[in-house]
């Protein structure tokens, strides 16, 4: 008898130590990036961006590397925006993009 009621408690510890199947929904972060590339030499001190003539800021430019970016990206929401840059007070780029969630938009400067 006791052997039996041994028996029941092991199983019953056995039992209630077990875990259900646990799932994790996750989804990506709903923010994208943008990376100056051109010859930093060309742009000492970076470049000034301005995003939908909201965002305001001075961005490090970077050397181009195709695999992956190597240097400064910068976070923007999702969406549709338009992105000028100047350097020395004068404009070099200017253009409307799209951009994606988790996306990393290179933009080229002359």
């Amino acid at each position: 008898m006791k052997n039996i009621i041994l028996y029941i408690a092991i199983s019953m510890l056995f039992i209630a130590s077990c875990t259900g199947v646990k799932t994790v929904a996750t989804s990506l972060e709903n923010e994208a990036y943008l990376e100056f590339i051109a010859n930093p030499n060309n742009y000492k001190g970076g470049v000034d961006v301005n995003v939908d003539d909201k965002i305001h800021f001075n961005a490090e430019v970077n050397a181009d590397h195709l695999d992956r970016p190597k240097g400064k990206v910068y976070a923007i929401s999702t969406g549709t925006h338009t992105i000028s840059v100047s350097y020395n007070n004068r404009e070099i780029f200017k253009k409307q993009i799209f951009i994606s969630a988790q996306e990393t938009k290179k933009i080229t400067l002359q």
